[in-house]
């Protein structure tokens, strides 16, 4: 499975979101009207806008990036090795930009690098791309997909690549991670905490930390699923090492 791809080819990339505000109460006036709708779809009859803030997160209309880590796999004489980095911190203006210079260096190099997440073409992608139209950044030339076609966007998905073609099907990372014998990266949080980490902890070093973990945790499900050994931990190059 996957033969075609070079492995060395990847990007491999998660990302961590948060509400843009710590609770619904700093949120202004105005956008609190746009939250009282949206959050109209799917909160329960007893529940009000606030109860659900947290959830803001999750759509780019409302929330922020405070992390993107990414991963790429290297092979030298002594095995094969990943070598992560992560951009974070509270100014997403300047973590997009720092992100978006990358991925333009690395495209110049390399015109043949595809970007690789669980649940990327729904969640990951999108994300990055609108958050940066929303900070005044030009989008990178991987992620400006508009007027391609299919065959000319270089996503890969471990989630899509698993359903098969079936379109009812989710699968979480974690469940695959389990099932394959990999490592979990929910050994500390999972994205539920990320939000109370971020505000209240305020331990954005922890949420690199998994983060990171998401990273790794990808680029070995893509390995089994090309019937490849996975990557030994020594073999982890971190940022948070």
């Amino acid at each position: 499975m996957l033969d075609h791809i070079k492995v060395e080819n990847i990007l491999f990339l998660d990302i961590e979101t948060v509400p843009q505000y710590s609770d619904f109460e700093k949120v202004p006036e105005a956008f609190k009207q746009f939250w009282e709708k949206k959050s109209s779809f799917f909160r329960e009859e007893e529940q009000t806008a606030s109860d659900v803030y947290q959830r803001a997160g999750i759509y780019s209309e409302y929330g922020k990036i405070i992390c993107i880590s990414v991963g790429i796999i290297v092979h030298k004489a002594e095995g094969q090795f990943i070598r992560l980095k992560s951009f974070y911190g509270d100014d997403e203006n300047i973590l997009l930009n720092e992100f978006a210079q990358m991925l333009n260096k690395y495209y110049t190099k390399n015109k043949s690098i595809y970007l690789c997440a669980h649940n990327g073409k729904e969640f990951d992608f999108p994300y990055i791309s609108r958050r940066m139209l929303v900070n005044g950044i030009s989008l990178p030339t991987i992620l400006d997909v508009a007027g391609k076609k299919p065959w000319e966007v270089t996503f890969l998905d471990t989630m899509e690549l698993w359903k098969f073609g079936d379109y009812k099907h989710y699968t979480s990372l974690n469940l695959l991670t389990h099932i394959f014998n990999i490592p979990t990266p929910k050994d500390d949080i999972d994205g539920s905490m990320v939000a109370d980490i971020y505000w209240n902890e305020k331990d954005n070093d922890r949420i690199v930390r998994y983060c990171e973990k998401d990273v790794l945790a990808v680029a070995q499900l893509f390995l089994r699923y090309q019937g490849k050994p996975l990557i030994k931990p020594e073999n982890v190059d971190s940022a948070t090492d």
